[in-house]
């Protein structure tokens, strides 16, 4: 499998200004792969240290702090060969021995030799607390499941890709790539992007065997919930997780505390909802009380949206079967859409600085899916899964804030087009959806 994290990786390794790298990411999301694969292409070995497997190694750390010293032992221990500049030295499960964590300090100041590389289920949580790390002397990394374009290079539908690599002006795209693309993405939904699932589609094609892997995934997280939170935060956690699917099936997808359970309190269950988006599995955004620079300075702290993350996983967390995918375009409409949202947040937070918001008000009712940040423009983004993509929010928001808006844009099962200040993206191209708003953003200030 093609990960494009690969590159990112690659600019680590050769920059001038490189400290010891923390790869963050959900359990099962491919990171011990990603990281042996990158030493595997980029060096000349890679040195494996897992401190889950072996915790033997966690001695070494309390005594000493002494880098050469700590790797002597490690090199001894273990039989593996580390040379300065050639070798990937790995310390996987590192959250498990906060002493090498804090060690990372002395790998930045004293050794900039050795290119070390950690990763770990759940360091999010790690992370999150108080002094567990060198501020200032790592740098950081986030892998997210596989993102559609990954998943059509690894089902070996690289023509696909290049076609949507080349497009360079906004207009239609030909039913040859258009209704492929659209067939693909109905199986993307069914997957997601975990490799395991991808892998059980692209080689096997095998939808139970899918099923059984996210629900395998699904298992692993809630055994997280009881293995690494106090006993009294389980029910709690497990509670705000299992309402997932529930809140974003609602009209108003909102996060309210009393779907998680009847009588339940905001301050009975923030911790736990936190713990979720600590742990990387849930994505919390904020409603956006106007469109202004920077975008978290108009966040309503009191409403926010609760999301997966990734698209395979809420649809099997729902419950939803994957034979839905076969009737026209019910798995995009299914669950209010929740899917497709779900999809394009992913999307969007893989290609913007910014965590996306939502904007909304009542009485009567509007609300635009998301805003986004693009370099110091605020960008309303609606979602429609459905043919009839008549955008009142869209038009509300416009009415509202116009003089603040360059640019609206849509993403729907419609083919690419700019009306006027509406452009329209297909949802199969969310991937693409900055270079895509960057073409038509210069050409704006062009004419």
């Amino acid at each position: 499998m093609e990960r494009l994290i690969l590159n990112d990786l690659l600019k680590w390794k050769e920059s001038k200004h490189r400290k010891p790298l923390i790869l963050k990411g959900v359990r099962q999301v491919g990171k011990t792969w990603i990281l042996k694969e990158f030493g595997k292409r980029y060096y000349d070995n890679i040195a494996y240290f897992n401190f889950d497997e072996h915790e033997e190694y966690k001695q070494f750390f309390e005594k000493t702090k002494d880098v050469d010293r700590l790797l002597q032992n490690l090199v001894m221990a273990s039989g593996q060969i580390v040379k300065p500049h050639e070798t990937l030295i790995v310390f996987d499960e590192i959250q498990e021995c906060p002493n090498a964590l804090n060690t990372l300090k002395y790998f930045c100041e004293n050794t900039p030799q050795y290119h070390v590389a950690c990763a770990g289920s759940l360091l999010g949580i790690t992370l999150a607390k108080p002094s567990s790390f060198p501020v200032g002397k790592v740098d950081f990394l986030e892998i997210g499941p596989m993102t559609f374009t990954e998943f059509l290079m690894a089902n070996g539908d690289q023509n696909l890709v290049s076609y949507m690599d080349s497009i360079d002006t906004i207009e239609p795209i030909p039913d040859a790539f258009f209704n492929p693309l659209y067939e693909k993405l109905k199986m993307y939904f069914v997957t997601g992007g975990m490799p395991e699932a991808v892998k059980a589609w692209t080689e096997d094609r095998n939808v139970e065997l899918i099923q059984q892997v996210l629900s395998n995934i699904i298992g692993a997280y809630e055994r997280d919930f009881a293995k690494h939170t106090e006993p009294k935060d389980f029910p709690k956690i497990s509670l705000v997780w299992k309402s997932i699917p529930s809140q974003l099936a609602r009209e108003n997808k909102k996060f309210i505390y009393k779907v998680v359970k009847e009588g339940a309190r905001a301050r009975e269950y923030e911790d736990a909802l936190q713990w979720l988006v600590d742990a990387n599995l849930a994505d919390k955004i904020y409603r956006s009380t106007a469109p202004g620079l920077p975008i978290s300075a108009y966040d309503d702290l009191s409403a926010f949206k609760l999301y997966l993350v990734d698209v395979g996983l809420l649809r099997r967390l729902a419950l939803l079967a994957p034979s839905a995918f076969g009737e026209g375009n019910r798995l995009f409409v299914e669950f209010k859409g929740a899917l497709s949202e779900n999809y394009v947040l992913q999307a969007l937070k893989n290609q913007f600085e910014a965590t996306p918001r939502y904007w909304a008000i009542d009485n009567p009712r509007y609300e635009v899916d998301y805003l986004i940040q693009r370099e110091n423009d605020i960008i309303p983004v609606e979602v429609k899964s459905e043919d009839n993509v008549e955008s009142k929010s869209l038009k509300k928001f416009k009415e509202k804030f116009g003089d603040k808006i360059k640019l609206r844009v849509r993403f729907s099962l419609n083919n690419l087009k700019l009306d006027d200040d509406v452009l329209n993206i297909p949802l199969f191209m969310a991937d693409y959806a900055d270079k895509i708003i960057g073409m038509v953003m210069r050409k704006m200030e062009v004419n």
